[in-house]
């Protein structure tokens, strides 16, 4: 026996499939996204550690917290900025893997890449800015005696 099924519920069994793949993958993303902000925030903390006595220095010469709370985010940015170029250029070679999992959708569109580089700008800037706020907050004294 068949069973009678509005037309919206008939739809929705058939991408089924689909939708389950692209729910999995925003999942995933969003974890890698979690992932990579922590692993920025690792390794900047542990930059701004080993840097500590060069800080202190620069702060003993009259360097201003701006100047060093620039100089952190620069050095952290720089690195990020240059993994989301590479990202970029990755996902659009791997753009035809993801076109079979697109309902109606180009895989190409560039609003979707920009937005996606922008929010992991803001990610990653939010991620180098405790440690360089932290940097910041370094006492010249204490870091040139720790040497």
């Amino acid at each position: 026996m068949s069973a009678i099924k509005a037309l919206n519920q008939f739809v929705a069994g058939t991408i089924e499939r689909q939708r389950f793949a692209t729910t999995l993958l925003g999942v995933f993303s969003i974890v890698a996204l979690v992932i990579a902000a922590v692993g920025i925030f690792g390794v900047m903390a542990y930059t701004v550690s080993q840097r500590t006595g060069e800080i202190g220095i620069r702060m003993a010469l009259c360097a201003s917290r701006g100047n060093v709370l620039r100089m952190v985010l620069v050095q952290g940015m720089v690195v990020v900025l240059l993994g989301i170029g590479v990202g970029l250029m990755a996902c659009v070679a791997l753009t035809r893997v993801m076109q079979s999992m697109l309902y109606n959708l180009n895989a190409r569109d560039p609003v979707t890449f920009t937005l996606t580089a922008l929010g992991f700008t803001v990610v990653a800037l939010l991620a180098c800015l405790l440690p360089a706020l932290r940097a910041t907050k370094v006492d010249p004294l204490v870091a040139l005696r720790a040497d």
